[in-house]
């Protein structure tokens, strides 16, 4: 493990921990009365973050490894049914840990977003669509930019152009991506508020005069390349460079932490495991904001 994630597991075990102490009810719901958990909270977030960085995705293996060197960070670790457990009861706490920290950020205040969505792959079997708890909500879509049918969700993104996560949300392989968008939006009517006059920059997919009226609507400004048949629209020599900044921010969540390789077998599970990698990516942002690092979405000191 490097320096620099010892350092930031530290720094979010603080942060988490400070949150706890000002609001308790951030943390699961369990009895006043019981054995209280030897493992605290703080260091539930801090271990998910560690593992989505060090590439673990498998929770037994990841738990093999923190026990063997990680003993002197987490005195006690549980088992991985325990483990498991408690980290699916913890996601309202790591959503809220996410946008306590992106909202900590220089990037938080920028004045353009990016939307987006990439496909969270669940299955690839018949036998696995037909049978899967996932069944109903994971589906088949299709990923146009690689050319290929999948079975799974997608992940819909509202992020600055430095990656920061502002807004996100898990949904079906053929959800719509501009009514999620408007979900999303209206979802977190705060963070909207805020921003008159902020611009979305998105692909020609976020269409429609309903769709753009409900933006205007909102005091936000939609940019996207224009479709075939519609005349120029305004910065369309901004695109191109600006998809790659997109294509960049996915393969982050990809590549470096394992998004498609999440193992999630029911809702519980793929939604934590999710959440759990996107909390790593603004953890990290957070982290190299705060140390002055000159790129902020750098994740090669923490990642090995």
């Amino acid at each position: 493990m490097t320096t620099k994630l010892d350092t930031l597991a530290t720094a979010l075990y603080v942060k988490v921990d400070d949150l706890l102490k000002a609001s308790p009810g951030l943390a699961p719901w369990r009895p006043k009365t019981g054995i209280a958990p030897t493992l605290s909270d703080a260091e539930l977030v801090t271990l998910a973050v560690m593992s989505a960085l060090l590439g673990f995705v498998s929770e037994r293996r990841w738990l093999r490894y923190a026990h063997a060197e990680l003993g002197g960070m987490f005195p006690y670790l549980p088992g991985q049914s325990g483990y498991g457990k408690r980290l699916r009861k913890a996601s309202g706490l790591v959503l809220h840990v996410i946008r306590a920290l992106a909202a900590d950020t220089m990037l938080w205040s920028d004045d353009v977003w990016v939307a987006d969505s990439t496909p969270v792959e669940c299955g690839r079997s018949r036998d696995t669509a037909r049978r899967s708890d996932l069944a109903g909500w994971a589906e088949y879509g299709y990923y146009a930019s690689h050319s290929r049918y999948f079975w799974g969700l997608r992940l819909h993104l509202v992020c600055t152009l430095g990656g920061l996560p502002v807004m996100f949300a898990l949904a079906g392989a053929k959800a719509d991506e501009r009514q999620t968008l408007l979900g999303m939006l209206d979802a977190a009517p705060d963070v909207v508020a805020g921003r008159p006059g902020q611009s979305i920059i998105a692909d020609r997919q976020y269409y429609g005069r309903d769709f753009e009226r409900a933006l205007t609507e909102r005091e936000l400004r939609l940019l996207r390349p224009a479709r075939q048949g519609e005349p120029e629209r305004a910065g369309a020599r901004l695109f191109k460079p600006l998809r790659q900044t997109i294509e960049s921010i996915n393969q982050t969540f990809k590549s470096q932490l394992d998004l498609e390789r999440h193992g999630g077998r029911a809702p519980a599970g793929v939604i934590i495991r999710v959440l759990s990698r996107i909390l790593a990516l603004t953890a990290v942002i957070w982290h190299n904001d705060k140390t002055e690092e000159p790129i902020k979405r750098s994740l090669i000191a923490y990642d090995h």
